[in-house]
């Protein structure tokens, strides 16, 4: 974490350095999960990064994601609110102040989580996959009906998981 911290406040200071222009310094956490690699929060000054992909993908995490969530921060600073999210404001200072190719996204490996289904039945042959929030207000009491015959959904006692 605090290989992040550093790689943030040499971004913040080369920004103005350059810019000849004070920032704030943002809030950091560690909040992201799934996909994202991070966040930048603007009207909260804010970032968050995924600790998991962090951990996979070090170098280029410092290197490209942290400066890609700062630039966000600082493009929000120099050119108000109504920027494009990576626009060419944002890619401007993604390659003139950090020597950077202004890419959208990252290709580290995600792992597929692997998935639970509960299988529900109705008057159709194939069962009706119920993720868990789903099948979790079900329990509450919540009823629900098949779209395709009309019949009520009940639970088969069977799950199933996939990737």
């Amino acid at each position: 974490m605090d290989a992040i911290l550093q790689r943030i406040e040499a971004c913040y200071q080369l920004a103005e350095q350059h810019l000849e222009q004070r920032f704030s310094r943002p809030r950091v956490d560690f909040a992201v999960r799934g996909q994202k690699a991070g966040v930048a929060w603007l009207m909260e000054n804010r970032l968050s990064f995924n600790h998991r992909l962090y951990q996979e993908n070090r170098e280029d995490f410092l290197h490209q994601t942290v400066p890609h969530e700062v630039a966000h921060l600082i493009a929000h600073a120099l050119f108000g609110p109504r920027i494009a999210p990576h626009g060419r404001e944002w890619r401007m200072l993604m390659q003139d102040l950090f020597g950077l190719p202004p890419l959208r996204c990252h290709n580290y490996r995600i792992e597929r989580r692997v998935q639970t289904r509960y299988l529900y039945l109705c008057g159709c042959s194939e069962p009706v996959p119920f993720s868990p929030q789903r099948h979790a207000l079900v329990k509450r009491g919540r009823r629900y009906q098949c779209l395709r015959c009309g019949s009520a959904l009940t639970f088969s006692g069977k799950r199933r998981q996939a990737a």
